[in-house]
This record gives C-alpha cells, structure tokens and sequence, in this order.
C-alpha cells in the first residue's frame, strides 16, 4: 500500500468537499445504467457520500479508496456498504463483480490511468459500465481565481502554471475511454457550485491540512481573491464545472 497523506486531512476534506460533487453524480449514474440492485464500485470514494447516496436509491454500493481515514469516515457514513483499502489500479475485488465502476475526482491521482482502466475493465461484469467525472478546464471555474492568486503569492509567474490536464478539456475523458477501447455510452458538463458560509470556512476550505502559520499567512490572499465571489449575507459561491463521461466495458 503506498503511502497515506489523505488520511491526516480527511476529516477536513469530508467537511469542505465531501459533498461538492453532488450535482454530477445524476447525470453520471443515469448515464452508467444505474438503478435500484446494480452492483457499484465507488473507487476513490472518500469519505463516503456518494456511497451514502447510492445506498439510498437501492443501489447494493462499494467503495474502496487508499487513505485509511477516508476508509473509517465512509464505513460509518455508508453502513453495510463494502469499504475496502486500495487504489485504483490494484482494485481489491474479483473479476466481474459489478454492473457499474464510478470514479468521481479520482482518477487523475491513478500513477498509471491505463492500469486503472483495465482494473475498472476486469472487476465489471459483461456489459458493465465505467463513469468517470473530474474538474473542466481552469476558465469554467471560479476556484481557479484562488488557486493563482496562491500561485503568484508564492512567486510564480502566470506561464509557470502547470499546463491543463488532457482530462480536464472539451472531450478529453471519452477520448481517454475511446482510445482504451471502451465503448462511450454519454459524456457532457455539469456546473458544480462551492458555496461556504464565511470567511473561515472559505480560508480553511482552501488551505485545509496547512499549518496555522500558513493559514495566518494566506487566509488574507485567498480573502482577497474571492472578494467577487461573497453573497450578501457573508457567505461565498464559486462557481465550478465538472466533465464526466461514460463507456461499456470493452
């Protein structure tokens, strides 16, 4: 098992971020023939909502992900889901055990994602379908205001920035599936708003599992930053989007 940096931050995440996704997760399941007694694998589940959701449409849910914390948060959340330990490419389950595989702001930290496809590929049964759902491209979210005003905090030019992920473009995931040979069933965008309720939960939504001094030092950059962003009431909404995709197990 590698190593396990999410498990000291996800209590944290599971409160800031835990449920941020959920605007993607309807499209993506109707997309991946999710109903009432389908077998689903949540890979990547952190700290168990979606779990939690499939559970309450009658889905017969699974989850494995590689941060033991994640795995407690999602046992207690989820109870009598199948949590398990593990990583996307060393998928803890036998072959074909599943009508449908999920990976939802996941796949991007498989070190291999070809080995991740053909794990999702051998624990689906015949027919089986892959979802996978991440972040779009840095212009269609609001976030991104934040995270380069970070950036040039820290002394970065605007052209240092890391290039967009194939995965993240117009495309890019069905492209991804279509190469691996998978058959694409459904792709599409989802707005994915981040709505927090202070300045605080703005600050340690942003720079959870930081040092106090860090926060102290970069709570007043990512303030100023989503000054366009705050509600009259004091709270925050970014606006975001996710792209997702879905395809039948080659």
């Amino acid at each position: 098992m590698p190593t396990d940096p999410w498990s000291a931050v996800a209590d944290d995440w599971g409160r800031y971020w835990g449920t941020f996704a959920r605007p993607v997760w309807e499209p993506l399941l109707r997309a991946a023939r999710v109903g009432t007694g389908s077998r689903v694998l949540d890979v990547g589940c952190g700290s168990g909502e979606l779990l939690e959701h499939l559970q309450d449409l009658g889905v017969r849910a699974s989850g494995v992900d590689p941060a033991a914390r994640m795995v407690e948060l999602a046992r207690a959340r989820a109870a009598g889901a199948e949590v398990r330990r593990g990583d996307a490419e060393h998928l803890p389950y036998d072959d074909g055990r599943f009508d449908a595989v999920l990976a939802v702001n996941a796949l991007q930290f498989a070190a291999e994602t070809d080995d991740a496809l053909a794990e999702a590929a051998r624990v689906l049964a015949p027919g089986g379908v892959l979802g996978l759902a991440g972040w779009a491209e840095r212009s269609r979210n609001d976030l991104d205001a934040l995270d380069a005003a970070l950036a040039e905090a820290d002394g970065d030019e605007p052209d240092d920035r890391p290039e967009e992920s194939p995965l993240r473009v117009p495309g890019g995931l069905a492209a991804l599936l279509a190469d691996a040979g998978w058959r694409v069933l459904d792709s599409g965008l989802t707005s994915v708003p981040w709505d927090v309720r202070d300045e605080t939960d703005l600050v340690r939504g942003i720079l959870f599992g930081e040092e106090a001094s860090t926060v102290d030092e970069l709570g007043p950059v990512i303030v100023a930053a989503a000054a366009p962003f705050r509600r009259p009431d004091g709270g925050y909404r970014l606006v975001n989007a996710f792209r997702w995709a879905a395809a039948e197990r080659p």
